[in-house]
């Protein structure tokens, strides 16, 4: 087995990604603190063709070189968009016919596992703050609330490695069994 050189690896070029057709998912990152996380977000949410990011609240807007360390030019392809307010951004998103999901620990939550995503139905996925999670009032307004099962002795994974789960998770559902 022989690994593969970067020019072999067929990625698309900034200007075809822009022009490829998009994952129906949107991330939305509500008070993320870590400057890396948010970088590391935009990498993975490039890797799986999202439509687009929304920073919301005290989460930080490229450019920042901390951003731009771990996202690796993904600022440049994924489309973003900076809200104040999570809230407000989730009830417009229903309003066009958006499922927003929050990724948080609550009663009656979905694992991540059984949840099946309707095709061509959009998705909005809510990361909150990496200590306190998706705002109680953010968890009442969305459609589901969807859990990462978790075995151990830790109760949450840092906000990049949920990101990477659950992306991967939502576009093998969507995009890789039609």
């Amino acid at each position: 087995m022989r690994k593969l050189k970067n020019s072999e690896l067929k990625r698309l070029k900034p200007e075809e990604f822009k022009k490829v057709k998009k994952t129906p998912l949107i991330v939305i990152l509500d008070n993320i603190r870590s400057l890396n996380n948010i970088g590391s977000v935009f990498r993975t949410s490039d890797a799986f063709l999202v439509e687009k990011i929304y920073l919301c609240g005290i989460t930080a807007r490229p450019p920042h070189k901390d951003i731009h360390r771990t996202a690796l030019g993904a600022t440049e392809t994924v489309e973003w968009e900076y809200r104040e307010n999570c809230l407000s951004l989730v009830k417009e998103l229903q309003e066009k016919g958006i499922k927003c999901v929050s990724i948080e620990q609550a009663e009656e939550s979905i694992e991540l596992q059984d949840f099946q995503p309707i095709k061509d139905q959009t998705y909005a996925l809510i990361f909150g703050n990496e200590v306190k999670g998706v705002q109680q009032e953010v968890v009442d307004a969305t459609d589901y609330c969807v859990e990462i099962p978790q075995f151990g002795t830790k109760h949450s994974f840092n906000i990049a490695v949920s990101a990477g789960i659950v992306l991967w998770d939502f576009f093998s559902k969507s995009q890789l069994k039609k």
